[in-house]
């Protein structure tokens, strides 16, 4: 075998066998049912939301009226940062930035019923990462 193909073939094992390692990580830190990591920093209390936040979260356990015309829309978990779920499940709401000219990158984003939602997620940078917001200790 010349250099190079040995070469080749030692960087190909390599990169296979770290990205099944990666992927077993990855695996072993998410939650079984719905693929949101179990760490602390997956999760987030409504005391901890911005202030802002907390105000759009009972907004939505309301029902509204909302401040923004795409508030309530469907979320399409594009993504794929949120548990797979069929069309129309999420919603999202807007969570207003001090001092943002538009909506900014901060939301809400609910699954099931728009009263009583299953779970919302809070992401402070416009869908790359998400925490689940729980109302107490757990």
């Amino acid at each position: 075998m010349s250099r190079v193909a040995a070469l080749k073939l030692a960087l190909t094992s390599f990169l296979v066998a770290a990205s099944l390692t990666g992927a077993a990580l990855v695996q072993a830190r998410q939650s079984p049912q719905d693929g949101i990591a179990e760490s602390r920093s997956a999760v987030i209390f409504v005391a901890e939301l911005p202030k802002q936040g907390q105000v759009t979260y009972e907004l939505i356990r309301a029902g509204g009226p909302f401040p923004f015309d795409k508030d309530g829309k469907v979320f399409g978990n594009r993504e794929r940062q949120l548990p797979a779920r069929h069309r129309g499940f999420y919603r999202e709401y807007t969570v207003p930035t001090p001092g943002s000219r538009d909506r900014g990158a901060r939301r809400i984003v609910c699954g099931g019923p728009a009263r009583v939602p299953h779970a919302c997620y809070y992401t402070a940078d416009h869908y790359l990462s998400f925490r689940k917001i729980v109302e107490q200790a757990q």
